[in-house]
């Protein structure tokens, strides 16, 4: 964004990166269209048990920190790939941990909803 580009067109242009980052992302990769299906479902779920007020509003962001962490692998990925594609145990490494991101936030999401309802 340029620097002088201040106040609403600031933001409206911010709006119009992020979507554009939805659609890129919805559009070419496997692994969020799959978990922004995760979601939808378990958002259809969690309105179905027992959670109300705090807890749900908990688990809602237990959610979207699955698709947050989803995106973060992603832009590693990309960042990664961007270098270059030949194997370096460095890139390596940085895949793995953006995998291991996206498992603890299921994880997290998964023993969050165990543990309050039971």
């Amino acid at each position: 964004m340029k620097p002088n580009q201040t106040g609403l067109k600031r933001i409206l242009k911010a709006f119009t990166y992020s979507f554009a980052g939805f659609k890129e992302s919805f559009k070419t990769e496997a692994a969020f269209r799959q978990d922004l299906l995760f979601v939808f479902g378990a958002l259809f779920l969690l309105f179905a048990l027992p959670f109300y007020g705090i807890e749900l509003a908990y688990m809602i962001f237990c959610l979207f920190f699955i698709l947050i962490m989803e995106l973060v692998n992603t832009a590693l990925e990309a960042a990664i790939d961007r270098i270059g594609e030949e194997i370096h145990p460095l890139s390596k490494k940085t895949k793995d941990i953006g995998s291991l991101l996206v498992l603890l936030a299921f994880l997290n999401f998964f023993i969050s909803g165990a543990l309050l309802l039971f």
